[in-house]
């Protein structure tokens, strides 16, 4: 009986006049040609229809899971100020002390992306692109109410976290001067400076989304790679920096 060959396990195509660069360079069966296949880089429209897809799900969803999810990222996201409080007080004043304690700053990201929780400035993304392949007046009402009712959870959340911190009692003294002074940190660069910085946040937020689906079972260094440079850059993360400044 002939083998029927699986789809998409077809010898890969000759280029004219001999060998092409889908010829393998040594003889590969057809198992091992699909391991090949498997290692190779995913392609950009295959990372576009997985983050339509993604956004069509979110887009799907009632606003109340929405809002729920929300608020449970806006605590989350409270554990960045947390970790990297922590780490802060614990290093010695050196000068390599910022760029080690930004570590903390992942780990709120870490719990909400992972935990698949709903966070303003990266699950939103997902649903511009439902809304750019295929626009119209109701896809952009769905994405405005999702927008909103994600933003208000968040914004909830972090302030629930903020005042919990600040509880009698509930942390050392060395950790309470820390969130301030992670706090005024987030203050400095004014109005414009804060807005200006959320540019480059919000772009490097993006890049991760896009980064994410390609990145299989590189998720955690992706995310941690990305969230530390947005917190060691010290750009502006409107959750992550909302915790901050309630807390003051």
């Amino acid at each position: 009986m002939e083998d029927v060959e699986e789809p998409g396990s077809r010898e890969e195509p000759r280029a004219r006049g001999g060998a092409g660069p889908l010829e393998p360079a040594v003889p590969l069966d057809k198992a091992e040609r699909r391991r090949a296949r498997a290692r190779t880089a995913t392609t950009p429209r295959v990372v576009h229809e997985a983050i339509r897809r993604e956004g069509e799900e979110e887009l799907r969803r009632p606003l109340q899971a929405l809002a729920w999810s929300g608020v449970a990222a806006g605590l989350s996201m409270g554990f960045s100020l947390l970790g990297e409080a922590v780490l802060r007080s614990g290093l010695p004043d050196a000068p390599w002390r910022p760029l080690v304690a930004k570590l903390g700053y992942s780990l709120g990201f870490l719990f909400v992306i992972l935990g698949r929780q709903q966070l303003f400035t990266e699950n939103t993304l997902v649903g511009i692109l439902p809304l750019l392949a295929r626009p119209s007046a109701r896809t952009l009402g769905r994405v405005a109410a999702m927008w909103a009712v994600i933003l208000a959870a968040n914004v909830v959340g972090a302030a629930a976290f903020a005042t919990s911190l600040t509880a009698p009692g509930l942390f050392r003294p060395e950790l309470r001067q820390a969130f301030s002074a992670l706090g005024w940190r987030a203050l400095e660069p004014g109005f414009l400076g804060v807005l200006a910085r959320g540019v480059y946040g919000g772009w490097l937020i993006a890049l991760m989304v896009w980064l994410l689906p390609a990145a299989r079972s590189a998720r955690f260094l992706v995310i941690v790679t990305v969230t530390w440079l947005v917190g060691a850059a010290e750009l502006s993360h409107v959750i992550a920096g909302s915790v901050e400044v309630f807390h003051l």
